[in-house]
């Protein structure tokens, strides 16, 4: 994998906008994915990252960078919560959490619908995604249900930054002076 491929795709979460990034990757083995995956991770762990595979399949994984300290905020919301439990979760705990959702990922064809509240949705959109489909009142990285406004600050917010990390990685940026400390 790229450094390229993980700015393109995760620049929000490396810059503290967003708790997580999902995307998917191929590797040659499940063995190169895991070398690759642990020097990642001992790189970025001292800037309160981490990346784990949530699926493997077909010499591709579904990868999740996050930050756990974000996470184990974002699930203590009581919304967030019920959504959870709604979803057979038994635990609020982040790392429970994370085996229950990569258990669905593993068995189900499609995303598990609660998938946004790993990634840093508000869980009002979350919830009416779930419940409310239909009503939907504007698409962007994910879909709103609740604050418009909010919600479009924050994809600009996203999309900017993943633009100017780009631009300093093809300048010679490190990626690991990208990654922004917590």
């Amino acid at each position: 994998m790229s450094n390229e491929t993980l700015i393109r795709c995760c620049a929000p979460t490396m810059a503290r906008l967003k708790t997580g990034n999902m995307f998917t990757c191929a590797f040659e083995s499940h063995g190169q994915m895991t070398k690759e995956l642990r020097g990642l991770n001992q790189r970025l762990r001292q800037k309160g990252l981490r990346i784990l595979p949530l699926r493997w399949q077909n010499g591709k994984a579904l990868l999740y960078l996050y930050r756990p300290k974000y996470l184990e905020r974002d699930l203590k919301n009581p919304l967030a919560w019920t959504l959870l439990t709604e979803c057979g979760y038994e635990s609020s705990n982040a790392n429970c959490c994370l085996a229950r959702l990569m258990a669905r990922l593993r068995k189900e064809e499609d995303f598990p619908h609660e998938v946004g509240l790993f990634l840093g949705y508000p869980p009002k959109d979350v919830d009416g995604f779930m419940h409310r489909k239909e009503h939907c009142k504007y698409r962007g990285l994910w879909k709103v249900y609740d604050d418009v406004e909010g919600a479009i600050r924050q994809f600009e917010k996203c999309r900017h930054c993943t633009e100017v990390y780009l631009r300093c990685y093809a300048q010679g940026v490190s990626l690991d002076r990208l990654a922004v400390a917590e």
